[in-house]
């Protein structure tokens, strides 16, 4: 049996599956959990350039974001789709480099004010982790509905309806991402 097919009967169980395994392996890098030892060793010069790299990624993925609202839209649903399979991949690469980051050096360390940590970085990073949180199982179920079905198929589920709150989720999770990484490497 096809793999879509296959998968399209399970949408929910892969979407919960993914999601797990997806926060498993952050909180087990920000925690520590993941052996350092098990990771290969990257140049200094590689760690430092990750954040700078991510903030780019992000932010092309905010664009692909809107222009994936505005395609589908228009009712350009084939131009929807291709920005936002984008969107997942910038995902997927942004989460890497993180993971591999946060695995090999632990979370960054706020550089600035005592104030501006717990008035504006702390209640920012929070809100930035919250909605990533949220929206993941989100993002997997509107993108497994729609790798696993037509365009005329997903008119009769809840894509749509789902994918709206998603899409505006995970934009407001970049835009504060680009925040903490501004206050963590330009402004302070």
């Amino acid at each position: 049996m096809e793999l879509r097919a296959r998968a399209r009967g399970h949408v929910r169980g892969l979407t919960a599956l993914l999601t797990v395994v997806s926060l498993v392996l952050v909180f087990g890098a920000a925690l520590g959990a993941v052996p350092r030892s098990v990771l290969p060793r990257a140049p200094d010069a590689v760690f430092a350039a990750i954040p700078h790299v991510n903030a780019v990624i992000s932010t092309v993925a905010i664009g692909t974001i809107l222009l994936g609202v505005r395609a589908i839209r228009r009712g350009d649903w084939q131009r929807h789709r291709a920005f936002m399979l984008t969107t997942l991949v910038l995902f997927v690469g942004f989460l890497a480099l993180y993971l591999y980051k946060v695995s090999m050096q632990g979370p960054a360390p706020f550089p600035g004010p005592d104030a501006v940590y717990q008035f504006v970085y702390l209640p920012t990073l929070a809100i930035h982790i919250v909605l990533a949180i949220v929206c993941l199982p989100l993002v997997y179920y509107v993108a497994l509905l729609a790798l696993t079905r037509s365009v005329s198929e997903l008119r009769g589920t809840t894509h749509a309806r789902f994918g709206r709150v998603a899409a505006a989720l995970w934009l407001v999770s970049f835009v504060l991402g680009n925040v903490v990484y501004a206050l963590l490497y330009l402004i302070y």
